[in-house]
């Protein structure tokens, strides 16, 4: 039982770091948030403050947690209420739009498509949801590019420059591709936004609004160009 030996290794520091750290600068109450932890923990909280370097969180169970922030891989809101995967589908569908009638970096998707073998669609839903094509875009957690990729697998994919849209592209449809192929379409997906780890959890797409809402918009993009493809031929 890895996790609960580690959990209760964290729990004796806290009695240890509690006693030694100046007084906690309370901060303002937050939204639940989910504590993702390097390691691929997930801890559910309701509030945190600092406590000189360090940082106590408010456990949604009751308790606190004292740890280094460098254990930390992200922090993000929890929604209460998310809703079930249908439903997420049909707001992802509304706030899709029509699909755009010429598609940005058509030429460099097809070729990294044709490469790494996946649906040109499913990237250019991908490159739209995550960045909008914006080539320059970084996001609050530091995804870097136009699919967005972490600095971690950006290093671990070899990327020299993540804001060169092909060599963006290309490596972000290699990892798609790896992520196609543990985890299938829905998974995969997921996974892009949320992390393997959290996939591997919940066994599936993650119950996250943010996840949940990423997956369904990508999907009906993916409709929506098809269709707006069919159409075209038809035409």
């Amino acid at each position: 039982m890895p996790n609960l030996k580690k959990t209760l290794a964290w729990c004796v520091c806290c009695a240890v770091v509690l006693a030694v750290w100046p007084s906690r600068t309370a901060e303002a109450p937050v939204a639940a948030e989910r504590v993702i932890f390097s390691n691929g923990q997930v801890l559910a909280t309701t509030g945190r403050s600092t406590v000189g370097d360090g940082l106590v969180l408010q456990l949604r169970d009751g308790g606190e947690l004292a740890i280094v922030p460098e254990l930390i891989a992200r922090i993000d809101v929890d929604d209460a209420g998310l809703p079930r995967p249908a439903e997420a589908m049909a707001m992802a569908r509304a706030s899709a739009g029509p699909a755009l009638p010429a598609r940005p970096y058509a030429e460099i998707v097809a070729v990294a498509s044709a490469r790494h073998g996946v649906d040109p669609l499913l990237v250019h839903a991908l490159i739209e949801t995550e960045s909008a094509y914006r080539a320059d875009a970084i996001s609050s957690h530091g995804a870097l590019g136009l699919m967005q990729l972490m600095p971690a697998t950006v290093k671990s994919l070899g990327v020299d420059d993540p804001y060169d849209p092909a060599t963006n592209i290309d490596a972000g449809t290699r990892y798609l591709r790896s992520l196609l192929d543990k985890f299938g379409t829905r998974g995969a997906l997921a996974a892009y936004n949320a992390g393997e780890a959290a996939v591997r959890q919940f066994n599936g797409v993650p119950p996250y609004r943010e996840t949940r809402h990423s997956v369904g918009r990508v999907l009906a993009l993916v409709d929506a160009h098809r269709d707006a493809e069919s159409g075209d031929n038809v035409n």
